[in-house]
């Protein structure tokens, strides 16, 4: 019998390890991981420079408020989000109301809406000038605003309400497809010990689904960490805004990293939380009870109609009423916003985009693939660092590229200088290479935990029989795989396209002059109070939003078969 040639061996789970040298593969994915985490690493370095005493002065006057407001920010967020997206969530998996089918899908839509968008619209809805304050007016006899008292909008409650309505889907959609995996043998086994909806969902189906809301809630908090557009049309002044200011305002970037800094903290912080909520959380069923239907619920009478305002509320709050508020002002104003340079803003977000999703599949392929080729700790340890940017918030990862990108630029350029008395100017900071490099670390995580997943569910024998026929490791990946995960792959360029499209702190921050995009071109005109020019760029980007979200509803909707049988 011929050997095994000794280059090659057969691990455990029937994969492919070359073991006499290292892999261009297991080195290509090292170099992208470390490229990936150069952000991070940059921040940290200057974070220890000095800063002309800007932090100690930070210390002693405006620190203290930013961490204050991110964390009762944070806090409110989470706590909104918890509530809406659960309950939703329990009500269309586990009852049957009227409307319940359509309502599975039309909770995903406010995930469509950045949470700078909704607060431009909820703040023409709603100040003085607009159309509720007026209608009370009209309807009191009230004359001025001395004569009723009305809610501020641009307040730290104001930001928190209209977060939590565009960031419950994250923990929405987590939490439905843990209650869509429940085991219905301990679904059976709680209604014969007598225990109700209520006490059925207490005690065994929120339990069990704690780790994919802790998942869901950490996403959401993440979001808000990175955003900028809303508190900062708010006025409410977080660490974000804080970093902004201190590195745009006052000119220290050894300031700005060092808020950077404390700002991964509070991400080291949700990521460990996180963990810490999944520990010892294994939770087993049987296998035959995954494809049964699962028991619901039938609603009647206020029972029917409680649940139905509780689905309904978030979808009229969080995507009816901001989409038809924009809508409005869209008509009113699209001659003003159809512009030659507005065309040219929309073109600039496109080709951005999709050049950035285009480049984190490739990116995600080359990593997921080398993993399994080769399997190994040093390939999971890839994996996971390569996946990080994601949690790193935009403003952090800005702060963390120009900074090295400078550092090169200005290096190439006095070494041209000197040798042959040339300059060769900016060619990565301030281009919009540098913005092209933030959106591919920032949302390389969900292309690449898209083509992972697809990648495992494909047979190691399709790798053994193609080197049998004698194929490369490429050539089996472009032959072989790349056909079968071709739905991921369509899926991971939609998502991240779209949060391309939505990406507004990091956008701001590294984009050269004179070039816009949607996003930063919504943010100018709604910093300046011309809401209505913004609208047309916010519905576009709401939009384009929806893409994604109708397909995470049509998985989801499919990751269980069979209907739910109503029970009394």
């Amino acid at each position: 019998m011929a050997s095994i040639p000794s280059e090659l061996k057969l691990t455990p789970g029937m994969k492919l390890r070359r073991t006499t040298r290292v892999s261009p593969w297991t080195l290509g994915s090292v170099l992208l991981a470390l490229l990936a985490l150069l952000p991070v690493g940059a921040v940290l370095f200057f974070a220890v420079g000095s800063s002309d005493d800007v932090w100690n002065h930070l210390v002693r006057t405006a620190l203290p408020d930013y961490l204050s407001n991110t964390l009762w920010l944070m806090l409110g967020v989470g706590l909104s989000v918890f509530l809406t997206g659960v309950s939703t969530a329990w009500l269309v998996t586990m009852c049957r109301f009227p409307g319940r089918r359509v309502f599975e899908w039309l909770l995903l839509l406010p995930l469509a809406i950045p949470a700078y968008v909704i607060a431009y619209a909820y703040t023409d809805f709603l100040e003085y000038a607009g159309p509720v304050q007026g209608l009370l007016r009209a309807v009191f006899g009230w004359h001025s605003a001395r004569d009723y008292f009305f809610p501020e909008i641009r307040s730290l409650g104001g930001a928190i309400i209209f977060m939590g309505l565009v960031l419950y889907p994250y923990v929405y959609l987590l939490a439905r497809s843990a209650f869509l995996e429940q085991s219905v043998n301990v679904l059976e086994v709680s209604r014969v010990l007598g225990r109700g909806p209520w006490r059925t969902f207490s005690t065994v189906s929120l339990p069990a689904a704690r780790p994919a809301i802790a998942v869901g809630v950490s996403l959401a908090l993440m979001e808000t960490l990175n955003d900028y557009g809303t508190v900062d049309f708010f006025a409410v002044y977080t660490m974000t805004a804080g970093l902004v200011d201190v590195w745009l305002g006052m000119g220290s970037l050894a300031g700005g990293a060092q808020i950077a800094t404390t700002m991964l903290v509070f991400v080291v912080a949700l990521i460990s939380l996180e963990r810490i909520s999944r520990r010892h959380q294994k939770v087993y069923q049987h296998s035959s009870s995954r494809f049964r239907p699962l028991p619901a619920y039938r609603l009647k009478g206020s029972h029917a109609g409680l649940a139905v305002v509780v689905c309904a509320l978030p979808v009229v709050a969080g995507f009816v009423i901001p989409v038809l508020v924009l809508g409005r002002l869209a008509v009113v104003y699209f001659e003003d916003s159809w512009t030659p340079a507005f065309q040219t803003y929309v073109l600039n977000s496109l080709v951005l985009s999709a050049s950035a999703a285009l480049l984190a599949l490739a990116v995600a392929l080359f990593i997921a693939y080398s993993r399994r080729l080769h399997g190994g700790r040093l390939l999971a340890l890839t994996t996971r660092v390569a996946a990080l940017g994601y949690a790193v918030p935009g403003a952090v990862l800005a702060v963390g590229i120009l900074v090295p990108f400078a550092t090169f630029d200005n290096a190439l350029d006095a070494f041209l200088r000197e040798t042959v008395g040339i300059s060769s100017g900016l060619l990565l900071s301030g281009t919009v290479a540098a913005v092209l490099f933030a959106y591919v670390v920032r949302f390389l995580a969900v292309a690449l935990g898209q083509v992972e997943s697809s990648l495992e569910k494909i047979s190691p024998s399709v790798d053994m029989a193609a080197r049998t026929l004698g194929y490369r490791a490429g050539q089996t990946l472009v032959r072989y795989h790349l056909p079968l995960v071709r739905g991921a792959m369509l899926t991971a360029v939609m998502i991240v396209f779209v949060d391309c499209m939505k990406e507004l702190p990091a956008t701001l921050l590294l984009r050269p002059f004179n070039f816009e995009t949607l996003a930063t071109h919504v943010y100018q005109f709604a910093s300046d109070e011309m809401l209505g020019e913004a609208a047309l760029g916010s519905l576009t980007i709401v939009a384009v939003g929806l893409i994604p979200v109708l397909l995470l509803s049509r998985m989801i909707s499919r990751s269980r078969p069979g209907l739910a049988e109503p029970t009394g």
